[in-house]
Formats: C-alpha cells, sequence, structure tokens
C-alpha cells in the first residue's frame, strides 16, 4: 500500500474564473510533516482548499491521491471521513453548537457508529492537558466569541481528537502571538507518527521553529518551484522571494 498524500499535476481554477493552480506536484508521506511556503497569491490556501474538497474551486487536470487512491470524485464529507483534516485560516463560528457536542458528532459521522464516551472523554482530556486548557472550552458555543488564537488552538484540540491520517493546516499560526504559537505548535507534535502526515501553509519561517518540518517546499505562480530541508525555510527569513522568483522565471 502507498503510505502518502500524493498531488499530481493538479490544474485548478476558479469556478468559471481564474486558473490558481498551474501543475502542481507534492507527495507527503505519512509519517512526515512538511511545510509549503510562498508570496502572498502563490496559490498556497487554495491548494489546502481544493485537496479537502472546496466546491468553489474545479480542478482541470491532474490527481489527488490518498494512499494510492484518486479522492477527486469524493465530497468534502467522504474526504474527511476518509482521514483527511482542514485546519481553517479563518474558523467558523457556529453558535448553539458546543464544541463537546460538535466533536461528538464529527467523530461518529468518522467512524460510522456510536462513539465510545469514555474513549471520547479521554481523547478530550488528553488534548486539554496538551493544548493547556480548561475543560470550560468544552460547553462553549463552536469558534463563537473566540479570541484569533482561541479558535486556532480549538482547531488543533478537534485534530488531535479526530486523529485524521492526514491534515492539511491553513496559516495556523496567523495572527498568534509567541505564547500561543508554542501551544499550537505543541498539539501538532504531540500528533506525530508514523500513522499521520501533514502539511502546512505558512507565510513565515518562524512557526518552524517549534514545528520543525521534514521537507520546505515553494510556491511560486501555482506551482512547486523548489524544495529543500528546513534550511530552505531560513533562507527564505533570510533573503526573501526574489530569487525563488527568478528560478521559477527560469524554469519556465
Amino acid at each position: 500500500m502507498v503510505n502518502q498524500l500524493e498531488i499530481r499535476n493538479l490544474h485548478a481554477r476558479i469556478v468559471d474564473g481564474e486558473t490558481i493552480l498551474n501543475g502542481v506536484n507534492l507527495i507527503v508521506p505519512k509519517g512526515q510533516i512538511h511545510a509549503i511556503m510562498g508570496p502572498n497569491g502563490a496559490g498556497k490556501s487554495t491548494l489546502g482548499k481544493i485537496i479537502a474538497g472546496d466546491p468553489s474551486y474545479e480542478i482541470t487536470k491532474g490527481d489527488i491521491l490518498m494512499d494510492g487512491e484518486s479522492i477527486l470524485e469524493m465530497e468534502a464529507d467522504e474526504r474527511a471521513r476518509k482521514g483527511l483534516f482542514l485546519a481553517f485560516q479563518y474558523p467558523v463560528e457556529v453558535p448553539g453548537v458546543s464544541n463537546a457536542n460538535f466533536l461528538r458528532l464529527a467523530l461518529q459521522a468518522k467512524q460510522g457508529g456510536e462513539v465510545n464516551m469514555m474513549e471520547f472523554y479521554g481523547k478530550l482530556q488528553k488534548a486539554l492537558k496538551t493544548l493547556e486548557w480548561d475543560e470550560s472550552i468544552l460547553t462553549r458555543y463552536l469558534n463563537d466569541g473566540f479570541s484569533g488564537g482561541e479558535k486556532k488552538r480549538n482547531e488543533i484540540m478537534h485534530m488531535m481528537v479526530l486523529e485524521p491520517t492526514y491534515a492539511i493546516m491553513d496559516e495556523t499560526d496567523s495572527g498568534l502571538d509567541i505564547d500561543a504559537l508554542k501551544v499550537v505548535a505543541k498539539g501538532v507534535n504531540a500528533m506525530r507518527g508514523p500513522n499521520f502526515g501533514a502539511l502546512l501553509i505558512t507565510h513565515y519561517q518562524r512557526l518552524l521553529n517549534y514545528i520543525v518540518p521534514d521537507a520546505v517546499h515553494v510556491m511560486i505562480d501555482g506551482r512547486i518551484v523548489t524544495s529543500g530541508g528546513p534550511e530552505l525555510a531560513l533562507r527564505l527569513e533570510e533573503q526573501g522571494y526574489d530569487w525563488v522568483k527568478e528560478l521559477a522565471a527560469t524554469a519556465s
């Protein structure tokens, strides 16, 4: 069995609109955390949404495979049940639905049956301890009235409880102060293991000080232009993206 998330020559556009992705090739093996960096408008967040099944975009060429199986024809909820998780850049507020009830129903949908309540609360307690959070967060409505940092921390709690096979984290670090960033990173690092792969979408190297990636990829104009280890993120921090843009222009 092929244990990886693979993006194969992916071209995509906004439905009836502008082309955003121009042939993305990317492999995230299970057991690894990869980062995608790039300037504004490069297509990073669009890639994350398309992998998760956002219907605002249409794929014109290429494929997305989870463990060797194409997921192109799957709806977003089917992809989630299969083990794909998207941590949103801007998590949605849902008044009237408590965090605990939302998570219980989400886990039930993923498992296809009733949730063992002892096991469920065990997962919640473990996540809360890792994220240094009080139990009162469980009775609050989903992201309703949450600060930006709380919303991002909540996304990581959901990920820890749902235990996806692959996670896409779309600018999870945006808007976080250094203390909140460390806590969020602690949760992501707690997920590391042979049965979990993740793709971090970020503008800034600082996140990668706390979640050290196995690989870093740089996206320019809707495609991956260059890849490397954590040192690539440090070079981008020091030198910016001009040299990568030149590389992209030469390649095209």
